[in-house]
């Protein structure tokens, strides 16, 4: 295979920012996957370093810190640990997490910089941006809001529309205005520093449409879409004062830009890991380069970083870009700004001990080649579908069986049966099999291949039947349940890259601290004699009321989203005064109400309206209150609207109603007490 070329690997997964935590998006699309193939490459006791870390210098990190009137570092300082610690407790394995404030970085970020521009790789150019004249401050595309002129939504930023997806330039906006002051900004010159991505076109065309044919599709496919176009320079500074500053006469007032900064933030923390052999990791050729990125990232990882690699010289190129899709949240779009997301340092609260299972349903569902969809009923039925009913009640079953027939010990070998043989022969290439779908990055297809051999365990385990064939033959059950302890060893080995915490406890429970990746695929991993430690399950059900926790809780997010952007509707046409006069309202009290039979949504009132003969009035509000809730109640009436027949029952008038956005009723009351048919006016 390609990667026996190399002696060694360096991994990188993408920098998140550090405005927020982590959530189920990223997980699927980067570092799940990168924790996978970094931990199949050290069972394979291959040379391999993965690298990660916080991006600290993005324009989202300091609008978080004006919108909460503290500084950015404050905002970077609380979530970098925040993500460090999620990252550590899902198990994500980096050999180091560091951040791009470290003074490693800056200082490795500015020396690469000057590098470029005292070779004359960089280009000056002075163009027109947007700048808020009561802020006094250039604006970054983020910093700018408008209508999108593809959908026009109200709320696009100068960079991106998230509601339609389309990416924007900050002068396409319709309408746009400061997102500090408010403000609508003007065009002023200004002057940056460029990175002629057009004089590299060609060795890129060469480099990725001729050379790495073999990435994913939907990664050649985006950057063939790029380099069949003519790529434009691309500004590597900013007008800013939150970041790394530009290390030359005239930078004053400007830092690097985010997309500049962050992936040489890789090489930076490599230096912070390794500081006497970085280099290696990242000048020698025989190294061998990896980054796991999202789909939004494709064009920075394959483009523009390796252009600022390869301009500075004596680095390598990236091998690699393994960027999946993205994955939607119950059909719907992930959105930080909405919080419409399943948050790590959440999820482990409030699913202690199961990190694994996130982790099993989020390659199974695995975005590789196109957007996925993650839904909680789709977690409840994999963990008890799969993760119990098949992986863990094989595992069980064989240990227990051991248990009480040979007091956790395992059996010796007898004489092979043909239904023993098939199943060995089943398994014999396990290793193979999901050797291939790892080393080209199919993480979705070698995860069912693990799962095939706990498929092929139960299959054995119950056709054999044990538990029967004991009464008559207990020399051919020691045979069936080493065999099948052969195969729950393989199993510990087989998923150690994806459940690791259900590998290292499978591992005590079958009393072996260790096995070598190689061993994967043997029939005897566990020698005649050998004792096991005590079985437990390995996976517990996850019940309904779990599941709808989970549910009420983006249920309540959905309200809250939908209340902040509520909007009242147009108001209906002017009408004369004299027409509004002809309105009677009043004040009713409520003497008794009950459920019409048979009509879920009515309810039947009887108001004292002031006349000295109760009213009936009948309301479609029976979905928003009960009965006893209301009797005793002051409510505004229409007491002069022609009488009609609902069900059977006379009304006599309108019940008034405030309608809320969700569609929710609430009868109209009033704040002080008066007299029953006191007239509204």
């Amino acid at each position: 295979m390609k990667e026996q070329q190399f002696k060694r690997t360096t991994v990188t997964a993408a920098l998140p920012y550090a405005n927020g935590g982590v959530h189920i998006g990223h997980l699927a699309g980067v570092y799940v996957p990168a924790d996978i193939y970094v931990r199949y490459l050290r069972l394979r006791k291959q040379d391999v370093v993965f690298i990660g870390g916080s991006d600290e210098h993005g324009v989202p990190i300091t609008i978080r810190a004006r919108k909460e009137g503290i500084t950015p570092q404050d905002v970077v300082d609380r979530y970098h640990g925040m993500i460090k610690k999620s990252f550590e407790d899902f198990g994500i394995s980096f050999d180091i997490y560091s951040r791009t404030t470290s003074e490693t970085h800056h200082k490795f970020a500015a020396d690469f910089f000057r590098k470029l521009y005292d070779d004359g790789k960089l280009t000056e150019k002075e163009s027109e941006q947007y700048y808020d004249e009561e802020a006094k401050q250039f604006l970054a595309d983020r910093y700018i809001t408008g209508e999108c002129p593809h959908c026009h939504n109200p709320k696009a930023y100068g960079d991106q529309c998230e509601k339609c997806g389309s990416d924007l330039d900050p002068t396409e906006l319709i309408n746009p205005q400061s997102a500090i002051s408010g403000s609508k900004p003007v065009l002023r010159k200004t002057k940056n520093w460029y990175l002629p991505l057009d004089e590299h076109q060609e060795w890129l065309k060469e480099w990725i449409l001729e050379g790495h044919k073999e990435w994913r599709p939907n990664v050649y496919g985006q950057c063939k879409s790029w380099l069949d176009l003519d790529l434009q320079p691309r500004a590597m500074t900013r007008d800013l004062d939150w970041g790394i500053p530009v290390p030359v006469e005239g930078g004053e007032g400007k830092v690097l830009y985010v997309w500049f900064d962050a992936p040489i933030g890789y090489i930076s923390n490599t230096k912070e890991l390794l500081p006497d052999t970085w280099e290696k990791w990242w000048k020698d050729p025989e190294t061998r380069l990896v980054h796991f990125i999202g789909k939004d990232n494709i064009v920075f990882h394959c483009i523009v970083f390796p252009t600022m690699l390869k301009a500075h010289g004596g680095y390598i190129l990236p091998d690699n870009v393994p960027s999946n899709e993205f994955l939607n949240l119950e059909n719907d779009k992930i959105s930080t700004s909405r919080n419409w997301a399943v948050w790590l340092h959440e999820y482990l609260v409030e699913m202690p001990g199961k990190q694994d299972v996130l982790r099993y349903v989020l390659t199974a569902n695995a975005p590789e080649t196109k957007d996925n969809n993650f839904t909680w009923r789709d977690f409840q039925d994999r963990n008890n579908n799969e993760l119990v009913a098949v992986y863990g009640n094989f595992v069980n079953r064989a240990l227990q069986l051991t248990k009480k027939y040979w007091d956790g010990v395992v059996p010796a070998c007898g004489e092979l049966t043909d239904t023993d043989r098939a199943t060995l022969d089943e398994f014999k290439d396990v290793k193979q099999r999901v050797e291939e779908q790892l080393d080209i990055f199919k993480f979705r297809e070698a995860q069912k291949e693990a799962m095939n051999l706990a498929r092929i365990g139960n299959r054995y385990i119950t056709e054999c039947e044990p538990w029967k064939v004991w009464k008559t033959d207990p020399k051919r059950v020691e045979t069936i349940l080493y065999i099948s302890l052969q195969l729950v060893a393989n199993l510990a080995i087989a998923f150690e890259p994806f459940l690791p915490f259900s590998s290292a406890r499978l591992r005590k429970m079958i009393n072996i601290d260790n096995f070598e990746w190689d061993s994967l695929g043997r029939t005897d991993l566990l020698t005649a004699g050998h004792k096991l430690g005590e079985p437990e399950l390995l996976f517990e059900k996850i019940d309904d009321e779990t599941i709808g926790y989970q549910l009420n809780k983006l249920e309540e997010t959905k309200k809250a989203n939908e209340a902040a952007a509520y909007k009242a509707g147009p108001i209906k046409d002017t009408v004369a005064f004299e027409d509004f006069e002809k309105i009677d309202i009043r004040v009713g009290h409520i003497k008794a109400c009950e459920r019409v039979k048979k009509a879920n949504k009515l309810l039947k009132f009887t108001l004292d309206d002031g006349s000295g003969t109760d009213r009936t009035i009948v309301s479609g509000i029976a979905k928003y209150y009960e009965p006893k809730d209301l009797i005793g109640r002051d409510v505004l009436f229409i007491a002069n609207l022609a009488p009609r027949k609902l069900m059977g029952i006379e009304s006599q008038g309108m019940i008034l109603s405030a309608e809320n956005f969700d569609g929710d009723l609430s009868v109209t009351t009033i704040l002080r007490d008066v007299k029953p048919g006191s007239k509204v006016c």
